[in-house]
């Protein structure tokens, strides 16, 4: 739940910048939040809609002008990962009648079905977002399984000294992960401050969809030279296992 939440709802603001449509423009003056939460606890996140812009923030906020509890972890989880309906149950609602702020938010909820595997669209467009939303998405929720105090992960981090993981698509989007003594930070773009501990370049947008969207093999895309790997062998095959920890995580 610390993944969906921290990780996957604030694509969110992803998904709503890279809207053009003409209901995003229609609906740009409806201003409010939305909830999303498990009930009983202060475990969730809230999207703002203000003057134009989208914002994610985490946690619960009482005074949302619309929410949707979910009766359990497990349930508000399923909900955001593909579960089915009796998985999800029936949650709570809250100003439902806002049907302004719900419909211009219904189209964000649409955005992250992208994530699910099954979803793969033929739009350039789509394909790019799609790419973009799970670099990101996946970089912060290695993030947060350390945060989290997932063993593995923080035994791994623990005694690395300052070292940045970096991913990129040739003449597309960067994602990176930045280690430090135990302590870990997810960011966008090109880190640059210094070079990166390990890089796994993908060598177009293609590639990139491949591997991270079709879950083509890592070593099948660096012989096919769908992948550049430059750094420490052992640290990229360590990263690529949480990697797919996390997909299992999210997608069993």
């Amino acid at each position: 739940n610390r993944i969906v939440c921290r990780s996957v709802l604030p694509l969110f603001k992803v998904v709503y910048d890279a809207d053009s449509s003409f209901l995003k423009d229609l609906l740009a003056n409806v201003n409010g939040t939305f909830q999303f939460g498990v009930k009983g606890t202060e475990d969730g996140a809230w999207v703002e809609f203000k003057d134009g812009e989208c914002k994610v923030n985490i946690g619960v906020n009482p005074a949302a002008d619309v929410a949707i509890m979910f009766k359990s972890h497990a349930a508000m989880n399923a909900m955001f990962t593909g579960g089915k309906p009796a998985e999800i149950g029936l949650p709570s609602l809250k100003g439902i009648w806002r049907l302004p702020l719900v419909i211009k938010t219904v189209p964000l909820l649409l955005g992250l079905t992208l994530l699910m595997p099954d979803n793969n669209p033929s739009d350039q467009a789509k394909r790019e977002l799609k790419v973009r939303m799970t670099l990101y998405m996946v970089t912060n929720a290695l993030s947060q399984l350390n945060k989290g105090g997932d063993e593995g992960m923080q035994k791994w981090t623990a005694k690395q000294p300052d070292r940045i993981y970096q991913l990129s698509v040739q003449d597309g989007d960067a994602a990176y992960l930045r280690i430090k003594a135990g302590k870990t930070k997810a960011g966008r773009g090109i880190y640059t401050r210094k070079g990166p501990f390990v890089h796994m370049k993908f060598t177009s947008l293609d590639s990139a969809y491949a591997v991270l969207c079709e879950g083509k093999d890592t070593l099948r895309a660096v012989a096919d030279n769908d992948i550049i790997m430059e750094g420490s062998p052992e640290y990229t095959g360590t990263l690529g296992s949480f990697m797919v920890k996390i997909q299992e995580l999210l997608l069993g």
